[in-house]
């Protein structure tokens, strides 16, 4: 028999949020991973608040709406909050109750800037880190390292010469014409007048230069987790700079490998590994030149693992990108752009533990758009 349709909605509900998201769905295990990582942070969170006057937004749910925005591609912070409104998912992952009212998009922003001035992505990511360390899930031998470029949030157009305080016409508004043609331009004499951190930058040759940062991951060879990150201003030493600075911050006492591509195949980057007992397992540059890296580590079967291996740090970037929306970041200045970058590598990472942690990809029944 055919069912009438009735417009009028119960008064009560008796099903609870915990009751509505299916026992095997991914966000459950991450969920407790992330407030194992949160538990962690506690004393870090506590010292960025005084202790007077209006309680302001609870951290941990915070952190877990700004994961929620990675993990789903939400591309504002006013559509998050919209999202939080009526979908229950969000709401129990948050910790918001059914009827608990959702923030204004302006005060969840200004509560987000203090995680970026007290550098909580950094802090986030290590201890999912150090969640992933407890179940024997990190190497502490075997790393690879890559830089990838992040694109502004900053037009071409506002690419002008660091002495033109010209202001717009009248007319046409922000989004005037330009013509930069017969022009020379370059980071030393131009800047971004929208985002003067950002630089002028291409990858390779051939490749369009566009107004960036660069950001650099380390990872992990066992698994493929990143265990540090960081941004820096687009330049052809950022990359291997950055990546010294993160083996620099390895706490270990024995000897360690670093895989990684042709680009840090430069004699001085090799001879400061060796200083630093890293083993270079770095892609041999030999186009017209000849390589740094000593013959005697490359016919190793250890230096072959590494750069099978080395190359899945590019499915950090491609996730990071396509999924936590770092291709272009609506981000500006050197800090808000680390911050995000920092906090996407720790959403990857929770995002690999709930596949490596609790549910085998085989009898998985619930898939993320975050591909777990």
């Amino acid at each position: 028999m055919r069912g009438i349709e009735i417009q009028q909605g119960a008064m009560f509900s008796y099903v609870s949020l915990e009751q509505r998201v299916p026992k095997k769905h991914p966000l459950r295990t991450i969920r407790a991973l992330a407030d194992a990582a949160l538990q962690e942070m506690d004393g870090a969170l506590t010292v960025m608040y005084s202790h007077t006057g209006r309680p302001s937004i609870p951290p941990e749910r915070l952190i877990r709406a700004l994961l929620l925005q990675m993990f789903f591609s939400v591309r504002s912070e006013r559509l998050l909050m919209e999202q939080l409104d009526y979908n229950l998912l969000f709401r129990w992952f948050v910790g918001l109750g059914v009827d608990d009212e959702v923030w204004d998009a302006s005060t969840f922003a200004k509560n987000r800037d203090r995680l970026v001035d007290h550098d909580v992505g950094r802090s986030l990511l290590a201890a999912v880190v150090a969640q992933a360390k407890k179940r024997n899930l990190i190497s502490d031998e075997h790393f690879s390292v890559d830089g990838t470029l992040i694109e502004a949030w900053a037009s071409m157009k506002s690419f002008r010469r660091k002495d033109d305080n010209t202001p717009p016409p009248p007319s046409g508004g922000s989004n005037v014409e330009v013509d930069f043609r017969g022009e020379t331009r370059s980071n030393a004499t131009h800047e971004s007048k929208t985002d003067p951190e950002c630089r002028l930058y291409r990858k390779g040759p051939g490749q369009e230069s566009k107004l960036a940062y660069l950001g650099h991951a380390l990872m992990e060879n066992r698994n493929g987790l990143a265990v540090d990150g960081c941004v820096t201003q687009a330049d052809g030493y950022g990359e291997r700079n950055a990546a010294m600075a993160m083996i620099d911050a390895i706490k270990t006492e024995g000897e360690i490998t670093l895989g990684a591509d042709k680009g840090y195949d430069a004699s001085e980057f090799v001879e400061r590994l060796h200083k630093a007992k890293v083993v270079p397992h770095i892609a041999q540059n030999t186009k017209n030149r000849r390589s740094a890296v000593p013959a005697v580590v490359a016919k190793t079967d250890g230096y072959a693992v590494s750069q099978i291996l080395r190359k899945r740090i590019e499915e950090i970037f491609g996730w990071a990108k396509e999924v936590g929306g770092m291709a272009r970041v609506k981000l500006r200045g050197l800090g808000k752009v680390d911050w995000r970058f920092t906090m996407t590598l720790a959403a990857y990472n929770l995002m690999r533990l709930h596949k490596l942690v609790v549910t085998p990809p085989a009898t998985a029944e619930v898939s993320l758009r975050c591909g777990t």
